[in-house]
């Protein structure tokens, strides 16, 4: 097996979570080198640094400093995002039911839910805890299946193959146990976990997750089965991408935001002044000409990396038939004409050659007329800094299932051309 990918299955199993994400990227960029700056200390940089930050314990910046003047060269750019589609725990909603311990639980992004159902889940996140010495906070990932989202049989729901709509207040709720013993246990559970007193668990941001581990699939083990996928998948390119940077002329960055799925619209997301400050920051660490940040921002790029939709040939109606992209025929520029995707004739033309380029093979996607298009962290990067940017990403079957499928060719190839990219 490649090694990217042997890592990459790795990562999209531990990755359960926004928050294991970025700590999975974290650990992965400290092994390479990479060294911390905090946002509330001055940053201090020099030629052929390595360095990241981070942000409210997800979103991650890391970059390496390029040999030439960031005014000449610019930031050459990759972006995705670490957030998934899922259900968000409600931790003091446990009840009992006729010995029917259960928790409530809040949808976060757009989920495909039927297939969250029936599955062993497990929970991962962050929790606030009350210590000796203060409060402290604790990513944590148990590891075990404590949770099922049941359906009801078949006998009892005879429209369940009919287009079931599931409510998701009544419906969506976790089972912890069939016949529990003590109150809360999910609660208990977590404390032991913690080795603190349940009382002490002050906050929480828990998500469920699938158990089934990341795996190769089909009769060549050219498919890769996972949740996650969207957007992992992209963070995973980048990354690999960027650790096996050399030396760089520009300087390379790698953008791992989080709640893109939900908008964006917080400390950490793409519509936060993150990256702005961050580049900002890097600039005058170099040059305390203020000018010169913005001449570096005139030669700079992004690309915007989210997964995209592979040809189906069970739903062929979906798709406009001469831009549906397949599985393991290399990453897709993606375009609309609304520009929910931040491609230009200008930086689409400059990712077929960066292909070209790396004999990575490409292809194009644009949704039919009478389907809307989902939208990425292209967009608004691209308004907010003023740089021109291409979307791209790799194709991908049932996109925000809790399994998703995409192909491995199509990984190694975007981890090729990014390489190029980071030069």
């Amino acid at each position: 097996m490649n090694k990217h990918i042997k890592d990459l299955v790795a990562y999209l199993t531990e990755a359960n979570s926004r928050f294991t994400a970025s700590e999975q990227i974290v650990s992965r960029l400290q092994q390479a080198g990479f060294t911390e700056l905090h946002e509330k200390d001055s940053f201090k940089t020099k030629k052929g640094g390595k360095y990241y930050i981070r942000r409210l314990d997800t979103s991650v910046i890391a970059f390496v400093m390029g040999s030439k003047a960031l005014h000449q060269t610019g930031f050459q750019m990759a972006a995705s995002h670490i957030d998934s589609p899922g259900f968000k725990l409600k931790l003091d909603s446990a009840k009992t039911d006729k010995g029917v311990c259960k928790v409530g639980m809040e949808v976060y992004g757009g989920p495909i839910i039927h297939t969250w159902l029936d599955r062993e889940l497990s929970l991962s996140g962050k929790v606030i805890v009350k210590t000796k010495t203060g409060v402290k906070s604790v990513i944590i990932d148990l590891k075990k299946p404590v949770a099922i989202i049941p359906n009801a049989a078949i006998h009892m729901n005879r429209k369940l193959n009919d287009g079931f709509e599931y409510n998701k207040q009544t419906h969506l709720q976790a089972m912890l146990c069939g016949n529990c013993s003590q109150d809360d246990p999910l609660r208990q559970l977590l404390a032991k976990h913690l080795k603190v007193k349940p009382a002490d668990i002050l906050e929480d941001e828990l998500y469920f997750y699938d158990m089934a581990p990341a795996t190769l699939a089909g009769i060549d083990e050219q498919l890769i089965v996972s949740g996650r996928l969207d957007n992992l998948g992209m963070t995973h390119a980048i990354l690999q991408a960027l650790l096996d940077v050399e030396k760089p002329q520009n300087t390379v960055m790698g953008i791992f935001y989080d709640h893109e799925e939900i908008g964006s619209q917080t400390p950490q997301g793409a519509f936060s002044a993150l990256l702005a400050e961050v580049l900002e920051r890097i600039s005058l660490s170099q040059s305390t000409v203020r000018e010169d940040y913005y001449r570096a921002l005139r030669q700079s790029f992004l690309i915007s990396c989210d997964m995209a939709h592979a040809y189906h040939p069970a739903y062929a109606e979906k798709y406009d038939p001469d831009y549906s992209p397949g599985l393991n025929q290399g990453p897709v520029i993606k375009l609309n004409a609304n520009f929910n995707y931040a491609s230009t004739a200008n930086s689409s033309l400059r990712f077929a050659q960066l292909c070209e380029a790396a004999k990575v093979p490409f292809q194009k996607f644009i949704m039919r007329n009478d389907q809307r298009c989902g939208s990425t962290v292209g967009p608004i990067v691209s308004a907010h800094l003023g740089i021109e940017a291409v979307d791209i990403g790799n194709p991908m079957w049932a996109m925000h299932s809790v399994r998703e499928t995409a192909g491995v060719k199509d990984h190694e190839w975007l981890i090729e051309a990014l390489c190029h990219y980071f030069i």
